[in-house]
């Protein structure tokens, strides 16, 4: 069985937390040496976390470690996922993929662009919906610059039907759904619907990045 208070990347021990009555307690600047260290194994040498987003990713890593208190205090709802929103480059998506490194000892979710979605759907058709309204968890990444699905000669809206979907299967089989998008709450609203909206609101918690957060790809 994994230990989860100690990550091992390569060669390198990162003792992120100790077991204290039966309980983690992580150590946030050694999670973030962590984190960092396997972001640039991910996406390159030039890769850091920078200190203004340290507040969000503080926040980020008590949700996915499980912690009540923090989360109450933050009005986070462990049952529901992440909306991760934030401008182009901000680091929304190496976030979410880094995220799942921190606790292996927890159900991992696949980070999926929404565009491979639509894809799919263009050569499968709904089979794609059924396919991804399963019992996996998911991260859906860049949502609201996918274009709209095409099977067929029908067309379909088609990451607004998997949403519906995904908030069934939160109902019914507590799977947890996340997803990142450059969009505002009103821009999501346009481009999918109120109905689509409204479930959004009982899927996920809102973790925002500011609106001038520097592009971290330049």
């Amino acid at each position: 069985m994994r230990n989860p208070s100690k990550l091992i990347v390569g060669h390198q021990e990162f003792k992120v937390a100790e077991l204290t009555n039966n309980q983690l307690v992580y150590d946030f600047p050694m999670v973030l040496r962590f984190l960092e260290y396997r972001g640039k194994q991910l996406f390159g040498k030039k890769f850091r976390l920078h200190e203004a987003d340290y507040g969000l990713i503080y926040d980020l890593v008590n949700y996915f470690i499980g912690d009540i208190d923090h989360c109450r205090a933050k009005g986070m709802d462990l049952e529901k996922g992440i909306l991760l929103t934030g401008p182009v480059g901000c680091g929304k998506t190496a976030l979410m993929k880094l995220m799942r490194y921190l606790v292996p000892h927890k159900p991992q979710y696949e980070v999926i662009p929404c565009r491979n979605v639509v894809f799919a759907f263009n050569h499968l058709g709904y089979k794609t919906i059924e396919d991804f309204g399963n019992k996996k968890h998911y991260c859906f990444d860049d949502l609201g610059v996918e274009p709209d699905g095409r099977h067929y000669a029908a067309d379909c809206n088609v990451m607004g039907e998997l949403l519906i979907s995904r908030f069934e299967l939160m109902q019914n089989e507590r799977r947890i759904t996340h997803l990142t998008t450059n969009l505002s709450a009103s821009e999501l609203e346009k481009r999918y619907g109120d109905r689509v909206r409204s479930r959004m609101r009982e899927m996920f918690n809102l973790v925002a990045f500011s609106e001038d957060a520097r592009d971290k790809r330049r």
